[in-house]
């Protein structure tokens, strides 16, 4: 009882001692102290010259739009005590966002080599406005940034309810060079949604959430992380929606340990403003090691390169896309790109995705229903992929679009098993586009096995792909509702020709290791328990 009492008046202390602030664009004078409703600050530079601690909050009115910046930087909380940013309400029982316009600024919320934060129930948006000498040195503009530029351990950031929009560095009218979309990523700055960044190798950035986000119409990634050697670790990425964007809806660079699940992503690589990339996935990652992604819809990418659903690029290990649906995709369902190790497409349904055409509308690769690659950046010896998998995925491309695949002839260890290809036109193999063909000096892919996959015949497969078709099923799976987009109209009626038909899946001949969590997940896409045999594609049949 004693160390009970103890410990409760601790926490009482530690309670007491915390200082809220607020801030009031409409009510508020910067000359008032600020730690009350009744006299709140005015803007959010006031905020530069306040001593935050741990356990302290900001609350920003929902009353009015706050115009600037909240910069903070070395500024920590504690685990036990974050510094929050939220809002708070003028009325009883409202529930409203509090409105950052950060026009002009680099974000509406940067913190620099900080600690254990909260960021809730914020609006923001930043569409262009003059560049100051800060914004120009950034070369972008962000919603919400997070940066370690200084050796240390930084980490515990949790963004949750952020509506960000309208996130642009130039004004509107504005129109890019019609050549950058042919660059990787980009070479002009551009407007971001939320950015963590950790360019500093003697510094580590760990236990980042974001949730329940809403990010819509930015000039480029909705998401964004960037490390440097794997110092961005244990991230959490979870329930937001993201649509419009003008690059990618998701992307992770040198990251370690991340969990990215049910999110809802749509029209990344938009070109409908002209400050916009205009071109990207619904997700994808580079130099990464340990991420799961699974039970995100990824739909409607667009753009004349790369723009797949999701696509693990080049120097990954261990990257697990499971249970997504992936849809009307231009670019293609699965693409894995050079010296990429034990990373698996498996349990995800694909409709219609890799209808892009080369040559059309400004399209440099072809789109791909599969791909692998050993591009492993410009100029480079090309190397891999090694040792990736997969399997029990739904395929299903309708009569109006063709399947288009490409194995490089540098791959190294591939399994491709237990899927069902609903392919009702036609086939055929394609270059992979990055410089350099597949049959190029005389080599042959290794250890390519391609077995026991289902599909509507078998004779356009065989006619185009040049690596045996082991054990080939053929049949109509009998689809609850072909070309529809909910994972229930992919359930299979054809009990006979799918139940208990898949094989078991084992590791690669070679491959140094199991995939992470296991080969044989529990479940299906629905949650279905997998029992005995896997039946063939991404449902278990009850």
């Amino acid at each position: 009882m004693k160390n009970f009492l103890s410990g409760l008046f601790f926490l009482i202390g530690l309670n007491i001692s915390a200082t809220t602030y607020y801030v009031n664009p409409l009510t508020g004078k910067d000359a008032n102290s600020g730690t009350s409703q009744k006299c709140p600050f005015q803007h959010l530079d006031r905020l530069r010259t306040i001593d935050l601690q741990a356990g302290d909050s900001i609350l920003l009115s929902t009353e009015g739009v706050h115009q600037g910046i909240i910069h903070l930087n070395e500024v920590n909380g504690t685990e036990e005590q974050p510094i929050v940013i939220s809002a708070y309400d003028t009325q009883n029982g409202n529930r409203k966002l509090a409105t950052i316009n950060a026009a002009g600024r680099t974000a509406a919320v940067l913190l620099d080599n900080c600690s254990n934060f909260r960021i809730s129930r914020l609006q923001v948006t930043a569409d262009g406005g003059e560049i100051d000498a800060q914004t120009q040195e950034a070369h972008m503009r962000c919603g919400m940034l997070i940066r370690a530029t200084k050796p240390g351990n930084y980490g515990n950031f949790y963004l949750e309810q952020l509506q960000i929009s309208d996130v642009f560095y130039f004004p509107k009218g504005f129109k890019r060079d019609i050549t950058e979309v042919r660059s990787p990523n980009g070479t002009m700055p551009y407007g971001f949604g939320i950015r963590v960044i950790n360019k500093c190798k003697q510094a580590l950035l760990r236990n980042i959430n974001i949730r329940q986000c809403h990010i819509n119409n930015v000039g480029h990634t909705g998401i964004k992380l960037s490390g440097t050697e794997h110092n961005i670790q244990d991230f959490h990425i979870a329930h937001n929606i993201i649509s419009h964007t003008g690059g990618p809806g998701m992307q992770a660079s040198c990251v370690k340990n991340g969990h990215i699940f049910q999110n809802h992503i749509s029209y990344s690589g938009s070109n409908d403003d002209s400050r916009k990339w205009g071109r990207g996935s619904g997700l994808w990652t580079w130099g990464a090691d340990s991420i799961m992604i699974e039970r995100n819809y990824f739909m409607y990418a667009n753009g004349p390169a790369d723009s797949a659903g999701a696509h693990i690029d080049f120097n990954c290990s261990n990257v697990i896309i499971q249970y997504n649906l992936s849809a009307y995709n231009a670019g293609g369902f699965c693409e894995i790109l050079g010296n990429n190790h034990n990373c698996a497409y498996r349990y995800n349904i694909s409709v219609n995705d890799g209808f892009r055409t080369k040559g059309v509308g400004g399209a440099f690769q072809e789109g791909k229903t599969l791909w692998t690659s050993g591009f492993v950046g410009k100029n480079k010896r090309r190397f891999g992929p090694c040792h990736n998998y997969i399997y029990n995925n739904t395929i299903y491309v309708d009569n109006k679009h063709s399947a288009k695949i490409a194995f490089e002839n540098t791959t190294k260890g591939l399994l491709v098993a237990n899927n069902i290809f609903y392919i009702a036109g036609p086939c055929k193999r394609v270059p992979g586009d990055q410089y350099q063909p597949e049959t190029s000096n005389g080599h042959h892919a290794e250890n390519i096995l391609i077995k026991n996959n289902l599909f509507l015949t078998t004779d356009t497969w065989n006619k185009r792909i040049p690596h045996p078709n082991i054990q080939p099923l053929t049949g109509n799976p009998q689809f609850v509702n072909d070309g529809g987009l909910a994972l229930e109209d992919y359930i299979p009626q054809n009990r006979e020709l799918i139940q208990d038909k898949g094989i078991r899946i084992i590791p690669l001949q070679n491959a140094p290791q199991e995939l992470m969590g296991g080969m044989q997940p529990s479940v299906d896409i629905l949650g279905n328990p997998i029992t005995g045999l896997p039946d063939m594609g991404a449902i278990e049949i009850r």
